[in-house]
């Protein structure tokens, strides 16, 4: 692909076929991680910065969007200097620069996405908006040799989908949830039995010292590739009313919660998988991370397929994810004007 300038207009090649080693620069700041990365040719991590917002939104139980923005803000000059430093970089080495437009929360989009605009136009380099799903699913092309085609799982705090991946631009979306999203569904009920935030990494560990069997607990019956969550969370509710002031089995509704969550997911995957006929599959996003999910499809390598998934600090928000979607032309936004989006 081609990309122009911003002030000389020059034509600059990036991507596989631009005959260069490509360095891209990103920056993500969709939710609650300040991050800055410099990916070498799509799958080369050179640096990756991620200053995380847990601390501060652990009090509140949930990411306060406006108190978010503020850490951005005070962070983000720190994550793209630091960025430069493990690099070895100047800003002159880089090709391009990228940033999330969406989704995400508007305030904290900003503050990153203004950024990334501001050092191509200092730099005259080419400015590439990313969009943040897509990113999560080009988190898989790093350190790989992963290439298309291939059916990918993206799970996180608010997407569930199916996705046929059939070139780096050519994506389209064939299942989601029709209500909550997975992560969404694991942080309720994390809140449900008293977990602090965040909820589903916490669930997670619990579930694997708990009985998966203790409780039968229904999948929802959606069809075709879609989800959804919303009963199996109220059932959870009702199990957790049932027990009236006694001890709540923690471990064991979690277990049993999560292996609920996880069946249901590569029930689906596995139908798309055969149905289409694809050999390749990969999951992604933040929930990726989630024990059960990934050994569910793991498994599916006894089965002759062949499972991609991002290394674990590769899952949750980070800014290499963005760089390497940024030079794979992942269905980007070329105009300097675009604006941010809060939901797909």
């Amino acid at each position: 692909m081609e990309k122009k300038t911003l002030f000389s207009e020059k034509i600059v090649k990036i991507g596989p076929d631009s005959g260069y080693d490509n360095y891209i620069m990103a920056i993500e700041s969709s939710c609650d991680e300040t991050a800055c990365a410099i990916v070498k040719n799509g799958r080369e991590v050179v640096a990756n910065i991620v200053a995380s917002q847990i601390k501060t939104h652990e009090k509140f139980g949930g990411v306060i969007p406006e108190i978010a923005a503020r850490e951005h803000l005070d962070a983000i000059n720190v994550v793209v200097q630091e960025a430069f430093n493990q690099s070895g970089l100047t800003p002159d080495k880089i090709t391009a620069f990228a940033g999330t437009v969406g989704p995400g929360l508007v305030g904290c989009l900003l503050v990153g996405l203004n950024a990334a605009k501001t050092l191509a136009l200092t730099h005259d380099k080419p400015f590439i908006g990313v969009n943040h799903l897509n990113a999560h699913l080009c988190a898989n092309y790093i350190d790989t040799e992963l290439r298309p085609p291939f059916m990918a799982l993206l799970v996180s705090g608010g997407h569930t989908q199916i996705i046929d991946v059939e070139s780096y631009s050519k994506q389209t979306i064939i299942g989601e949830t029709i209500d909550d999203a997975v992560g969404e569904a694991y942080d309720k009920v994390a809140r449900l039995i008293g977990l602090p935030y965040p909820g589903g990494p916490r669930l997670d560990k619990l579930a694997q010292v708990g009985n998966s069997k203790a409780f039968e607990l229904p999948e929802g019956k959606v069809d075709g590739y879609n989800f959804s969550f919303s009963g199996l969370k109220t059932a959870v509710l009702r199990l957790v009313k049932s027990f009236d002031g006694k001890e709540l089995p923690v471990n064991d509704i979690c277990a049993s919660f999560q292996e609920c969550v996880s069946k249901t997911l590569v029930k689906k995957l596995k139908k798309a998988l055969q149905e289409r006929g694809y050999k390749q599959v990969v999951i992604a996003g933040g929930v990726a991370a989630n024990s059960e999910i990934r050994k569910k499809v793991f498994a599916l390598e006894n089965e002759g397929y062949h499972v991609c998934a991002p290394a674990m600090k590769y899952c949750t928000d980070n800014a290499s994810m963005v760089a390497s979607c940024a030079y794979f032309n992942t269905n980007t936004f070329d105009d300097i004007d675009v604006e941010v989006f809060s939901r797909a």
